[in-house]
């Protein structure tokens, strides 16, 4: 097999719960609609069956053979362990050896997380990986890490954090000038205890547009771009956001089946709500970039449908086009010596 050039996006096309369907799906949507040239990694024959009704993979996709697969509920260790050929690995070895440009998947977090920390290794100057989850509001997104890599974070981890926060939302989700905050107890810069205070003190001098502190109630709110926090916390807001957005549609349509005025109504502004609806969902934004590595990952969610690992890849392609990686290992040195200069 001939791999294509080191501009594709390396997919394992075995991970999340509804792979391989959702995976080939997705591939083949970015591969016809988007021109994103996709390798599907994973053991060939379960692809090759996913793919029985071509009889030659369509141009642009290709199948990379990797004989493992890592499950949801194994140790993230295993990628180092035990399989080594995996899925997961074998995406990472492609692009540490250039062969692709990204890779995506919605397999285990925790064994892709050990996968591109230990294949792809880190950006130099980068002491820890984080996890960025995109969330909606009214007049666009934010972008909020850590949210799960890191439980606990020194001030100068968060620092590293809200560089490469605002180096991925201006060159990829096109945010000009992001306005960082730190989440908070309370807006005063006095907030937070001691830990709080240094955090306060260090992200003042990170080089970024830092507006302060910021609460719970600023998630969703237009005045914040970028959003940092220790991964605890982030992964509540996660969650928390994820089952509000459930909540609320899930509310909406349970009003309206007990009501037929509430049903006309809903009838009536259902573009409205079907627009509601997808700024909610997940699938839009595809997956979390995991910033710090030394290569574009990004680790999408393991309910993933074809049209989220779509949108993944797009998100991927758009990542590795825009040298974020570079970027951050050009400007994360650079805020460090500053802040220890104390210039």
């Amino acid at each position: 097999m001939t791999v294509l050039s080191g501009s594709s996006i390396a997919l394992d096309a075995v991970g999340g719960d509804l792979a391989p369907g959702s995976t080939v799906e997705g591939a083949l949507a970015a591969v016809r609609e988007d021109g994103i040239e996709v390798l599907l990694v994973g053991p060939s024959r379960v692809i090759r069956r996913q793919l029985g009704r071509f009889r030659s993979l369509p141009s642009g996709l290709e199948i990379v053979e990797a004989p493992e697969i890592v499950e949801m509920d194994e140790s993230p260790l295993v990628v180092l362990r035990k399989k080594r050929r995996s899925s997961l690995a074998i995406c990472a070895e492609l692009v540490r050896d250039g062969q692709a440009a990204a890779m995506v998947t919605a397999g285990n977090t925790g064994a892709a997380w050990v996968a591109a920390k230990s294949i792809l290794g880190m950006i130099p100057g980068v002491q820890r990986p984080a996890l960025a989850a995109i969330l909606p509001k009214v007049d666009g997104s934010t972008l909020v890490l850590d949210v799960g890599a890191n439980v606990e974070c020194r001030p100068d981890h968060l620092v590293q954090f809200a560089v490469m926060g605002s180096l991925y939302a201006e060159h990829v989700l096109s945010v000009g000038h992001p306005r960082v905050g730190l989440m908070s107890v309370g807006e005063e810069e006095e907030k937070g205890g001691r830990k709080g205070r240094e955090r306060y003190r260090v992200l003042s001098s990170a080089g970024v547009r830092f507006i302060g502190n910021v609460e719970g109630s600023d998630v969703f709110a237009p005045h914040v771009d970028v959003i940092v926090c220790d991964g605890f916390t982030g992964n509540v807001i996660l969650k928390v956001s994820e089952g509000l957005g459930e909540m609320i549609m899930g509310a909406l349509m349970k009003e309206a089946r007990q009501s037929n005025v509430y049903g006309a109504g809903l009838l009536m502004a259902k573009g409205a709500f079907r627009n509601l609806k997808r700024r909610m969902d997940y699938s839009e934004y595809g997956g979390a970039p995991l910033l710090g590595v030394n290569g574009a990952c990004l680790i999408g969610h393991g309910r993933s449908t074809g049209r989220a690992i779509r949108n993944a890849l797009r998100f991927a392609a758009r990542y590795a086009s825009q040298g974020v990686v570079e970027k951050i290992g050009a400007t994360v040195p650079e805020v460090l010596e500053t802040d220890e200069t104390g210039a």
